[in-house]
């Protein structure tokens, strides 16, 4: 529950405190004394957004702070999984500066807005008047079935399988698209791979076959070099040999009177030698190179293939057509796989669908479970609130979709008279009737939620008289269990309350300033009074607000 509140230099507001008391209270004041300007500053430190020109004039920023009793609400889990100290008394604070910065506290620890937020819906719900409107939002009908029926838990698993199948047919949607457009290129994909395949293409040929075709196109000029380079090396007619050999035996003479010539010998017969050598190498060469036309023309065919394969390719060499023709095949042999994946997923999406609608199925009947208590009770507590003939009904109508939440449409059907029909709360409803619902669904939501506080702002709009009187006996059994603060115009709501608070406008320094205080007993029967009477307040509107308060006493 909040325990007090701070406000520094918001709208009209310098300086104000507040200490608030367990159970039922209510704050009254004229219009536009600025009740709305106090719940627009509880609004800030509970997550909503921030304006830099709510900040009083002449100040540099506003501060907003709230104290909280939480120790009996469960939040550990909250305060652990935010990193934040726990304590059971928590402290949220709210500094917005002039230039639009703001800047969020809990328990002295920085924090994001979203946290705040989080937060303040664990603590305090701000039911306003226009917040009425909700009973004609499906999705509103919707959370207060859950809520009622506490279907949390099978929510977060039907919503685990909603997205898991969701996300297994798009991955299938993807795939078939993938697949149909990839298997209308695959023809084209073949015939490449085709045409590289058949070219049976090996690393390194193409050097290969350049250098034996550059051997075939001058195989005879070769022949007739080496041919001639043999004869003049080693031939008995006009060769080097016999000059040689004649030099040979030269030094064979001079060896016997001239004993050094024998190195000489020994070396110019190993030339000798390795000439005869080499004149026979070179001319077996020559023996064995053919002068083949065909077989040059059959490689210059493969190498014109090589070539065209790479200008069509845009590659320079045979070892990037292989890479190409690797590259085609995996791409073959993906589009061939796809249809067994397509397959695969088909079976995979049938399962999470099933399991789906299995989860889908537990949640509808945990909250159909809940109808009847939640027919019971508003027909209940909208009995105490003059509806005499109240009908009401929870209906729930299988959607054709199925949806985050579920395939329930969920609709609270209503009728205030005996014999009418039952028909949609929101387009029967009036707005007086409204309210009586709405409250009526708020205390049950509470309770459900075990919620520490609730603010009512303005809800017995369009009621008075003995409906005022039963929907303010709600609002005190309520505030025996949880915190309940109402801001209303009507004394009989305004009698039950254990607390009083009255926000009043002054005049302070040639500036107007909104303040609030806790009334006591005295100030209490001269509020109610004016309330009854207005301005002019009448010793019988005294005696009448006495009588109200020692009723509810």
């Amino acid at each position: 529950m909040i325990t007090s509140l701070h406000i520094e230099n918001y709208v009209l507001i310098s300086n104000l405190d507040i200490q608030f008391q367990s159970g039922f209270s209510v704050i009254t004041g004229e219009t536009g004394a600025g009740k709305s300007i106090i719940l627009g500053a509880l609004g800030l430190i509970l997550g909503q957004r921030a304006d830099s020109k709510t900040i009083k004039n002449g100040a540099s920023k506003c501060i907003i702070e709230g104290s909280f009793r939480i120790g009996d609400y469960n939040l550990q889990e909250f305060f652990t999984q935010n990193d934040l100290d726990y304590d059971n008394e928590c402290l949220i604070r709210r500094e917005i500066s002039g230039n639009g910065k703001s800047r969020s506290f809990i328990n002295d620890t920085p924090v994001g807005l979203q946290q705040l937020k989080e937060l303040g819906d664990k603590l305090i719900d701000i039911h306003s008047q226009h917040q009425n409107l909700l009973l004609s939002n499906d999705s509103f009908q919707l959370q207060v079935v859950d809520t009622i029926a506490k279907s949390s838990q099978e929510s977060i698993t039907y919503q685990k399988k909603y997205f898991d199948h969701k996300r297994c047919t798009q991955e299938l949607s993807i795939l078939k698209a993938s697949a149909l457009q990839q298997k209308a290129e695959s023809d084209f994909l073949q015939f490449q791979f085709s045409q590289l395949n058949e070219a049976q293409l090996m690393a390194g040929e193409q050097e290969q076959q350049e250098q034996e075709l550059q051997l075939l196109s001058h195989a005879e000029e070769i022949k007739t070099e080496l041919s001639k380079a043999a004869y003049l090396i080693d031939d008995e007619n006009g060769s080097a040999m016999p000059p040689l050999k004649e030099a040979l035996m030269a030094l064979r003479h001079a060896e016997k009177i001239y004993p050094q010539s024998s190195e000489w010998m020994q070396r110019l017969d190993s030339c000798i030698i390795e000439l005869k050598d080499l004149a026979t190498e070179i001319h077996k060469t020559q023996e064995n190179i053919d002068v083949d036309p065909a077989k040059a023309e059959q490689i210059k065919q493969r190498l014109d293939l090589l070539y065209t394969l790479e200008q069509k390719h845009r590659v320079a060499s045979v070892e990037e057509l292989i890479e190409l023709r690797e590259k085609f095949d995996g791409q073959l042999q993906q589009i061939e796989s796809l249809d067994d994946k397509i397959e695969h997923l088909e079976k995979e999406a049938t399962k999470l669908h099933n399991e789906m609608l299995e989860a889908g199925a537990k949640l509808t009947q945990k909250r159909k479970a809940a109808f009847p208590l939640i027919e019971k009770h508003l027909i209940s507590q909208l009995r105490q609130l003059g509806m005499p003939e109240i009908r009401f009904e929870v209906r729930l109508t299988p959607r054709l979709d199925w949806s985050v939440t579920g395939n329930d449409d969920i609709q609270f059907y209503f009728s205030a008279n005996k014999n009418s029909q039952l028909q949609p709360v929101a387009q029967t409803a009036s707005g007086g009737e409204i309210s009586r619902v709405m409250i009526s669904l708020k205390s049950l939501i509470a309770s459900a939620k075990s919620l520490p506080t609730i603010i009512f702002d303005e809800i017995d709009m369009g009621i008075s008289g003995e409906v005022a009187n039963s929907m303010s006996l709600i609002m005190k059994t309520l505030g025996t269990y949880m915190q309940v603060i109402a801001i209303t115009h009507l004394p009989q709501i305004a009698a039950q309350g254990s607390s009083h608070y009255k926000v009043f406008k002054s005049n302070q320094n040639d500036s107007t300033e909104t303040s609030i205080k806790q009334l006591t007993n005295e100030e209490r029967v001269t509020e109610i009074a004016g309330m009854l009477s207005g301005n002019s307040i009448s010793q019988a509107a005294i005696e009448n607000a006495k009588q109200l308060l020692s009723v509810t006493a």
